[in-house]
């Protein structure tokens, strides 16, 4: 570390001129000094007009707040809980993509990078740098900007997979700021049973795609006593680390990175940080190869499980906006959506509580107006709430309906079924499944 010139991190960000698009490593691993130098220099007049880039944050997210309109704007691939409001209100906005193609936005200049801000770990013998906890599509981006500053910090776990020269670095800034934690989501009674027949889907020797919060939680609870488990996942937490350190995830049963657990990037404990670091038997990889569908599909018995805002009747799936307010993003649910239905034996599994925390069915007539579609009909396969599970796949428009209503919320059931008789028409009661 001594031969490498650090400077502050006001002085790495005074080269980033006006009128830049910026690239922000994300999720835990967010370079917020950086953010914060920047917002030295928009405070004292001296930039203007900055578009920044990313996964979803954690952390404050200056670079959305209405203070910094005319200044900073945020155009991300995905919206957090940090920039929802101001996302919604105007002052910031969503970039549609999905996930695995965020890196060809900026190989092939739909976004113009001027500058990749992100965190590193400590570089290894041979001068490489891992992207520790969040990869996502950071390789992309220091590949293509203009100018590339890495904020060098010792808490960025050096995991394998994906590593970066120090000379691609224009500046480095050192930093030991924690990266951002989350706790284990204890599942309620209702994810429980959702856990429940969601596990009943998946067989020794599947290979595992979920993401985190709750309901994954409560299903890695309910495959404890399988065997031989594979991951391979645009991200993953503590629920998923607990049945790896327990053996039941053991990726002995995957045909590409047989033994290696695969993801891009990470939101957990310090635990899940510390695992990867110097972890041979995990690859943090870059999101173009993660989110690829048809490296997904190399792996047999691919169970993709995804989560949903809202289904309709014919079984499209809203799973990044309540109506017209945005809330998340497509993420990778279409990608591992195609990947496991080509991979074979596979499944791909949409879960969810039949009801939304403020008590509305979840299974509807027709989406709201304005709600994003993520995931089309054509692609919906097997639909699972705390009432039971159904494969849509191969199904019509009818007989879809019944399965749906069939685990939707029992007082729900009577005014679905009156909607699918105003849609389908007067045989609709003579119509079974």
């Amino acid at each position: 570390m001594t031969d490498i010139r650090f400077v502050t991190a006001d002085e790495a960000v005074s080269h980033i001129p006006s009128h830049c698009h910026i690239h922000l490593s994300s999720v835990a691993s967010v370079p917020h000094c950086l953010i914060q130098a920047l917002c030295r220099r928009a405070d004292a007049g001296d930039i203007t007009d900055l578009h920044f880039h990313h996964f979803h944050t954690e952390g404050p997210a200056p670079y959305s707040d209405p203070a910094y309109e005319g200044i900073f704007f945020e155009q991300g691939f995905f919206v957090g809980p940090n920039v929802r409001k101001n996302v919604n209100a105007g002052y910031a906005d969503y970039l549609p993509v999905h996930l695995g193609e965020t890196p060809k936005l900026y190989r092939e200049g739909y976004v113009k990078l001027g500058a990749a801000l992100v965190n590193v770990s400590l570089p290894d013998e041979n001068g490489m740098v891992s992207l520790g906890t969040s990869v996502d599509c950071s390789v992309a981006a220091i590949d293509s900007a203009e100018l590339v500053i890495g904020v060098v910090n010792p808490n960025v776990p050096f995991a394998y997979g994906d590593l970066i020269p120090l000379s691609k670095f224009d500046y480095l800034v050192q930093d030991d700021a924690p990266l951002v934690t989350a706790g284990f989501a204890e599942p309620t009674e209702v994810e429980k049973l959702i856990g429940k027949n969601c596990a009943a889907l998946v067989e020794d020797g599947d290979c595992l795609q979920m993401g985190i919060g709750a309901l994954p939680n409560a299903l890695t609870g309910e495959l404890q006593h399988h065997k031989n488990l594979g991951l391979h996942t645009e991200m993953f937490a503590d629920g998923l680390l607990r049945l790896i350190k327990a053996g039941v995830i053991n990726n002995a049963c995957k045909k590409i990175d047989t033994g290696k657990v695969v993801s891009s990037f990470l939101l957990g404990s310090q635990e899940v940080y510390s695992f990867i670091d110097h972890n041979p038997d995990v690859l943090m990889r870059d999101i173009a190869y993660t989110n690829n569908p048809f490296i997904i599909a190399q792996n047999p018995h691919m169970k993709a499980i995804n989560s949903a805002v809202e289904v309709d009747l014919t079984g499209q799936i809203c799973a990044d906006s309540i109506g017209t307010r945005l809330f998340s993003g497509t993420g990778g649910q279409v990608e591992f959506v195609r990947g496991a239905t080509m991979s074979e034996g596979g499944k791909s599994i949409t879960a969810f509580a039949s009801r939304s925390a403020k008590g509305f069915s979840k299974i509807v007539p027709v989406l709201k107006e304005g709600a994003g579609v993520v995931t089309p009909r054509s692609d919906a396969h097997w639909v699972v709430t705390e009432y039971g599970a159904v494969d849509l796949y191969g199904r019509s428009c009818q007989e879809r309906a019944k399965q749906l209503i069939s685990i939707a919320h029992p007082e729900d059931r009577e005014n679905l079924d009156r909607a699918a008789f105003e849609r389908f028409g007067p045989h609709w009661h003579n119509f079974s499944i």
